[in-house]
């Protein structure tokens, strides 16, 4: 009986000494793993390098871009002088080994008039019409090629031009909200621990601004300069028609034969004798 009376007396410490209650079971029931934060240290990071791969996008498109300006602008320079310094329109013609745009637009030109003269029998829509109709579809066609070419990259460029900004902006506001809710937490608001987060935050617009520049004058400058070229091609595909219309649209294909080599002339120099026989000696009155 002594002993059950203490057992008992002992149980109720025990019972006190438990540190939960029942608000405390049910939310810890109740409670789930704490999702990671995302900092706005991560966000304003990663607005950094999305502007930088915008940098890189838009140099090396710059380059690419100046490259191909300058071989035009030689090729079209280049072959304007051997097309203007040729004898006639079918001399024009025969000239190889050309490139650039205005030598693709004046072989298609003249790949089109050596089909109309050599008689093609083939009747649909592509070949309808005159020759002067035919040659004025392909030249366009081909300048239509030329142009899309000439543009190829610059809507990269516009766009980086005009998103860089808004995207420095997002990285700096993100990144201000960041440093006000870490400055309101630490319950101090003097100007020691409000320049350092504010000022990291607004790097990001000058990212931003410092990667639209170039790229908008970029895209400015080849712009002008396509227009440029394409003034050229306009003019040199008006010039081509007036041309072809000299010569009636009509023209030689070129002859691809071995021709026969002129007998060589000078001291030394052998030529081939004809063999004559017996009986056109004699009808010539020669004497045997």
């Amino acid at each position: 009986m002594t002993e059950t009376t203490s057992a008992a007396t002992a149980i109720p410490p025990a019972a006190n000494q438990i540190p939960f209650s029942g608000a405390d079971i049910a939310s810890a029931a109740g409670a789930t793993p704490a999702a990671p934060e995302i900092t706005s240290a991560l966000i304003v990071d990663a607005t950094l390098w999305i502007l930088i791969g915008f940098s890189v996008v838009t140099w090396a498109l710059i380059l690419i871009k100046g490259i191909q300006h300058l071989r035009i602008s030689q090729h079209n320079r280049s072959y304007g002088k051997k097309f203007w310094g040729a004898q006639d329109f079918q001399a024009a013609a025969a000239l190889e080994g050309n490139k650039g745009p205005a030598a693709r637009v004046a072989d298609i030109g003249f790949t089109t008039l050596i089909e109309a003269d050599g008689g093609t029998t083939t009747h649909d829509l592509e070949h309808t019409g005159d020759r002067q109709e035919l040659l004025d579809r392909r030249l366009r066609q081909q300048m239509q090629k030329e142009r899309g070419a000439l543009e190829s990259g610059l809507a990269i460029l516009a766009t980086i031009g005009s998103i860089s900004p808004f995207v420095g902006l997002f990285g700096t506001v993100w990144g201000i909200m960041g440093a006000l809710t870490s400055i309101s937490k630490s319950g101090s608001a003097s100007l020691d621990v409000v320049a350092g987060p504010i000022g990291e935050a607004l790097v990001a617009t000058a990212v931003g601004i410092a990667v639209a520049v170039p790229a908008v004058i970029g895209y400015n400058f080849f712009i002008r300069r396509n227009k440029v070229i394409w003034a050229f091609l306009d003019d040199f595909a008006i010039d081509f028609v007036h041309l072809a219309l000299k010569t009636s649209f009509l023209i030689k294909r070129p002859i691809s034969g071995s021709v026969a080599s002129p007998r060589t002339s000078g001291t030394g120099a052998k030529h081939p004798v004809p063999k004559a026989s017996h009986e056109d000696l004699q009808a010539e009155g020669v004497q045997i």
